[in-house]
């Protein structure tokens, strides 16, 4: 027997495997009960509005956020910054020791010299 020919009759068993299992899924949906229609009821709700606060309620709360915050507004008064303060925001430089493999595994190049001359013969081939 040929592979052509052991080719063909798999594909149409497999052809034929694959149409009695759909015959079977459709059948099985046709004669399934249908599930109920759900239908979804809208229902509007009013949000309540917010009574304003009384004048005595605002300056009782201002008084208790200031003394939260304590002293911050005098401090923020009294800093004075330009942008040679700000040339210590910046993070440290990343300094590996001596020593160490900054490389992946199996990525790091052999140990030695490279002449320019070697440089120069890759780059001129073509």
């Amino acid at each position: 027997m040929k592979s052509t020919e052991l080719k063909s009759m798999i594909k149409e068993a497999v052809k034929e495997a694959i149409q009695d299992e759909l015959k079977e899924i459709l059948l099985e949906a046709v004669r399934s009960p249908k599930a109920p229609t759900v239908y979804e009821q809208q229902t509007i709700t009013s949000t309540p509005q917010a009574s304003p606060m009384p004048e005595t309620d605002k300056k009782k709360l201002r008084e208790n956020m200031m003394n939260v915050l304590g002293g911050m507004k005098t401090v923020q008064e009294s800093i004075s910054m330009n942008s040679s303060h700000a040339q210590g925001f910046a993070a440290p430089a990343y300094n590996p020791g001596s020593g160490a493999n900054t490389t992946g595994q199996g990525s790091a190049l052999p140990p030695g010299d490279v002449n320019l001359n070697q440089i120069m013969g890759l780059i001129n081939k073509k």
